[in-house]
């Protein structure tokens, strides 16, 4: 079995060659390509990853590449983790949008659509290289936003998953303050990338007993704690929103908190550049405790589910994925990509079905489909028009000037990226 990673580079990337080392039985890997333009970052973090694999006793090879048709050719699944303008571009993402009292998010608000601009025809770009290469290919999408960019793919046709960590996260999270194996968990997961609420905890699969009244009563401050959120917020709503959910629900409590500190992406780099200096001690040869720090916990455990499923040879029936609607959500069109439980196998996911939701829940998922629905048109045809109307849409937005103002320092920070601005 062969896999190839885009955007290897990454220094996330030892957290999934671990994941791949310790569940090699779940998905017995014998080729993966780590494949990055960066050649500098692709050599330091192509060494461990290979060192990873030999502590653990992996057998599978890993090989470096900056040359993408090469590296997917006869690949079995192509996992996508790329930043298109790096930590850079995301500085930027989470800055100018303060400047208009916008929260500076790098998958929500204006700094999610720039993302989306960028990505977008860099992702479609790949995944029609892929299909040239090796067409039979699962494309499983880890780069965000996940949702937007995984709806660019489907509707192009390709044989694509779109993957999130924050279920996993939140499994995890809760099995530990539960004292249940994560396995025995199954969450009740629904709504967008990024935008989802837990409605159901339940024990032993879809149906069992629901542990979540209990979470909330035993160990609702942990979990506002881990979230962000006032437990106020808990109580009301009465189901565990994900951590995104605080742009919305504490958007000017942010607003605030975010122009008093330095941003996350100031954070993240200075971290990538520890973890680099790392990643080139060849006497290290497994993840450092400095990764968990940077972002994407339990990515790799999702990624290794998620590629056996598809690929025949194992993994959980049932698990978080974005994909098609397809009538799960009846409020919202089929070709919308929504993000919740489903069956994988070889043929895809289908989505398992969803009970009716509370208006509270559908209309913000609703109102944020539609703006997904204007940042795609956006990112595929461009132009200012289309980048305002994505963002006068957008339920953190919403006013006309602020809009304007926005979508005039979006152009202004991502000229570079865009071919047509």
């Amino acid at each position: 079995m062969k896999l190839a990673v885009v955007g290897g580079g990454s220094t996330y990337t030892p957290e999934l060659i671990d994941g791949f080392a310790r569940l090699r039985d779940t998905l017995p890997i014998s080729e993966l390509v780590l494949i990055d333009p960066a050649a500098d970052r692709l050599e330091l973090v192509g060494g461990l990853a290979r060192r990873i694999f030999a502590r653990q006793g992996h057998p599978g090879s890993i090989t470096t590449t900056s040359d993408l048709d090469a590296g997917v050719a006869d690949a079995d699944a192509v996992l996508l983790q790329l930043r298109v303008g790096g930590q850079a571009a995301r500085q930027q993402d989470e800055t100018w949008p303060l400047e208009c009292g916008c929260v500076g998010q790098e998958t929500t608000g204006a700094g999610g659509l720039a993302k989306a601009l960028r990505t977008v025809p860099v992702v479609l770009d790949i995944a029609e290289r892929v299909r040239r290469t090796n067409p039979n290919a699962w494309i499983i999408d880890f780069t965000n936003p996940v949702g937007i960019v995984t709806r660019a793919l489907l509707r192009a046709g390709h044989k694509a998953v779109g993957l999130c960590n924050v279920a996993i996260t939140l499994q995890r999270q809760f099995a530990s303050l539960l004292d249940v194996p994560p396995g025995e968990l199954h969450l009740d997961h629904v709504g967008l990338n990024h935008l989802t609420w837990e409605l159901g905890v339940r024990r032993g699969g879809p149906g069992g007993e629901d542990l979540l009244p209990r979470l909330l009563a035993e160990h609702g401050d942990a979990v506002a704690a881990d979230l962000r959120l006032p437990r106020a917020v808990l109580d009301r709503l009465g189901v565990v929103p994900s951590y995104y959910l605080k742009y919305f629900y504490t958007h000017d409590e942010v607003v605030r908190e975010l122009g008093e500190k330095p941003s996350r992406a100031a954070e993240v780099a200075a971290m990538e550049r520890e973890l680099l200096a790392m990643y080139g001690d060849p006497a290290l040869d497994e993840k450092p405790a400095l990764l968990a720090k940077r972002g994407g916990a339990f990515y790799s455990e999702a990624a290794v589910d998620l590629a056996a499923a598809l690929l025949g040879d194992g993994g959980s029936p049932v698990q978080v994925v974005n994909t098609l609607n397809n009538g799960t959500l009846p409020f919202l069109a089929d070709d919308a990509v929504i993000e919740v439980q489903a069956r994988v196998d070889r043929s895809g996911p289908v989505p398992l079905a969803v009970p009716r939701l509370d208006p509270l829940y559908a209309g913000l998922i609703a109102h944020v489909t539609a703006y997904e629905d204007l940042a795609l048109d956006a990112a595929l045809r461009g132009g200012r028009e289309r980048v305002a109307k994505a963002l006068l849409a957008h339920p953190l937005v919403g006013q006309f000037d602020q809009a304007e103002q926005l979508t005039d320092r979006l152009l202004a920070h991502n000229k570079e990226h865009l071919a047509w601005a």
